[in-house]
């Protein structure tokens, strides 16, 4: 009988254990993270080695593609499939359909990024929207008519005096001497910061960009 109000403590105690419980299975890391970055594909070399993907960033005359929103870390891995993601809402998969360019796309962004973000998928799109809308292409980029071979810092550059931001909130991604596209970097607000040490870095001085027609 000495023991009984430990144990009626204890009665007490578990439903809200169990509810904590719950909730960390649920969403392991969601909304854990520093910053976001934003990422912008180059569709003409992406389509250049992609000869079979059809979808709209290689039929038309695509520049630079909304990629993704990626929650990202100052230091270490950025976190990533965070929790179960199930199917996005029909209308928001429509409605991301003018930015992005495909259902798996915007789908595979959800289950491997958006689940990260502590957001639901209708907020998680509308951050998407708000900062990719957010961002200006430089108008030599809109319009490529010829190939050409840019510097690193060049590019990097003349992205920062378009958004009058610092060059340091712009990363150019590269593969084999040639442009794959520029990542953004953005505070929670979607407002521009510097990129961390974990955000990928291109190491070539030149980059490859095949025109846009």
């Amino acid at each position: 009988m000495k023991h009984r109000p430990f144990v009626l403590l204890f009665c007490l105690l578990l439903p809200a254990l169990s509810v904590c419980a719950r909730k960390h299975h649920r969403a392991p890391g969601g909304g854990e993270f520093d910053y976001y970055l934003l990422a912008l594909s180059w569709a003409p070399n992406y389509c250049a080695e992609h000869p079979s993907d059809h979808s709209r960033e290689c039929s038309g005359h695509a520049a630079f593609v909304l990629h993704g929103l990626w929650p990202q870390a100052d230091s270490g891995a950025p976190p990533m499939n965070c929790t179960a993601p199930g199917t996005l809402p029909e209308a928001t998969v429509d409605h991301m359909l003018q930015f992005m360019p495909s259902r798996g796309l915007i789908q595979h962004e959800w289950a491997k990024h958006g689940t990260c973000s502590g957001l639901s998928p209708e907020d998680y799109f509308r951050t998407v929207e708000r900062a990719f809308t957010s961002v200006h292409v430089p108008e030599q980029f809109r319009t490529l008519s010829h190939e050409a071979h840019v510097g690193v810092g060049d590019l990097e550059q003349s992205f920062s005096a378009e958004n009058h931001a610092p060059p340091q909130s712009f990363r150019a991604s590269c593969h084999s001497g040639e442009l794959v596209g520029v990542e953004v970097c953005l505070d929670k607000n979607l407002q521009f910061r510097a990129c961390s040490s974990s955000a990928r870095e291109c190491l070539a001085n030149s980059l490859m960009v095949r025109p846009t027609q």
